[in-house]
């Protein structure tokens, strides 16, 4: 089939992948965003868009301590989806 007809902006299920502004990979501040973003990818329910953006899956340990800080200010700012979302990422 020609390229032409293939969306590469949609997934299994023919909804539109999201996308996630990030840092370049080797910036230091990439696995701080990637936290953010896998966090706020599962808020939507599109937890799988975010891992193949990031190159992280759900739970994974490098991202431990950024999202501990994630789920400390989101108890601090009362954001208790977010920091549930944190609390089972953490698990």
């Amino acid at each position: 089939m020609s390229r032409a007809f293939v969306d590469d902006d949609r997934d299994d299920s023919g909804r539109p992948r999201r996308t996630f502004d990030l840092p370049p990979r080797d910036d230091p501040a990439f696995e701080a965003a990637a936290a953010r973003a896998l966090l706020e990818a599962a808020r939507e329910g599109v937890t799988g868009d975010a891992e193949q953006a990031t190159g992280f899956y759900w739970g994974d340990a490098a991202l431990r301590d950024h999202v501990e800080a994630i789920r400390k200010r989101a108890a601090a700012d009362g954001d208790d989806r977010l920091e549930q979302l944190a609390e089972r990422f953490l698990k």
